[in-house]
């Protein structure tokens, strides 16, 4: 089963990429980010007409979540427990059956966290977008637990706006201070790994050079200035599924392309 995770920055200015994209690619499942659009509006026939059954978890104008499946979905939930106040459409979930085992589609979009606001002891502002951030992979963290502790098969995926490390910058230098690559987002990125998550990509893939994100501004994709910030974590059980981890960075050189590219895995299922 083919699985992917697309940041696809706004369904309306991607209604033609996205779907030349699917054709070529056949993804089984594609977790999107940043949908931008609430649920009432998003364009579903144009992928139903391909096969694929939709669940998005949508917002006006900002973040968003989804799912297209070729394969039925069940039990979806949206929205990531821990804080009922938080409003933001961030997370989905669902779960997908193969020929021979299931697994539980955990899609995110991790917020951002920036402009970073610290305290003179150098802890982050209260109700701050860096201590949401931080707040919100605490909860990623303790839902992952509960997976674990239930024995569900899972993956979480999508854009975590977490720079891993040095390797995954064409310039590192250049990302410190923000908030995907400050020392206390790593601390919470390494609390996740600890529970025995592995990372699919650097599971398959060592080295620099390998990016799934370039801003649109500076000429960022013509000088390969690019981050890595879109994962896939996958527990104990869905890691020893896996038969590959590829970045399809070529669809940032096409025609109106998000500023990332999707991120895909193929488990045996």
């Amino acid at each position: 089963m083919k699985i992917a995770t697309f940041n696809i920055n706004g369904i309306k200015a991607r209604i033609n990429a996205l779907p030349d994209w699917l054709d070529e690619a056949q993804p089984d499942v594609v977790l999107m980010q940043e949908i931008k659009s609430v649920d009432e509006a998003f364009p579903r026939e144009i992928f139903e007409d391909r096969g694929y059954n939709v669940e998005v978890h949508g917002q006006k104008s900002f973040n968003g979540v989804g799912i297209l499946s070729k394969l039925p979905l069940e039990d979806v939930t949206c929205g990531l427990p821990g804080d009922d106040s938080d409003e933001q459409a961030r997370y989905i979930e669902a779960t997908v059956v193969g020929e021979n085992h299931s697994v539980r589609l955990c899609g995110l979009y991790l917020p951002n966290g920036n402009p970073v606001e610290l305290e003179e002891d150098g802890t982050p502002v209260a109700g701050g977008k860096y201590a949401y951030k931080l707040g919100w992979m605490d909860r990623l963290h303790a839902r992952a637990q509960e997976l674990l502790a239930e024995e569900t098969p899972f993956l979480m995926a999508g854009d975590y706006n977490i720079i891993p490390q040095p390797e995954d910058a064409a310039k590192p230098e250049s990302w410190v201070g923000d908030a995907a690559y400050r020392p206390e987002s790593h601390a919470k990125w390494r609390n996740l790994l600890n529970l025995g998550l592995t990372e699919a990509f650097r599971a398959r893939h060592q080295g620099p050079g390998h990016y799934s994100f370039w801003d649109y501004q500076a000429g960022a994709w013509n000088r390969n200035n690019g981050i890595r910030i879109d994962h896939f974590l996958l527990c104990p059980y869905t890691a020893d599924l896996l038969r590959d981890c590829q970045i399809d960075k070529d669809t940032r050189g096409r025609d109106k392309p998000s500023d990332h590219v999707p991120v895909w895995i193929e488990l045996d299922l």
